[in-house]
């Protein structure tokens, strides 16, 4: 798989078991980006903090998001 640490910077090729040690030696976590590409990319970062910042982006999106409201008048 092609890594990429946690600093951004490439790794190269790496086999998946030596990516996961080096991962758990920074103590933090191996994420999957792109599981379809070849070879998958996966980057070494803290898992938890992806999860409250995509929930942050969700959030700002929905706020943004109109809503349509129909009112009916009868004659």
């Amino acid at each position: 798989m092609r890594l990429v640490g946690a600093d951004g910077q490439q790794l190269g090729v790496v086999p998946t078991p030596r990516a996961l040690a080096l991962a758990q030696s920074e103590g933090y976590d191996l994420i999957e980006v792109a599981p379809t590409a070849v070879p998958p990319v996966c980057k070494i970062g803290d898992y938890g903090k992806l999860r409250y910042e995509a929930q942050q982006k969700e959030r700002e999106a929905k706020k943004k998001q109109r809503t349509i409201t129909w009112k009916e008048v009868r004659i």
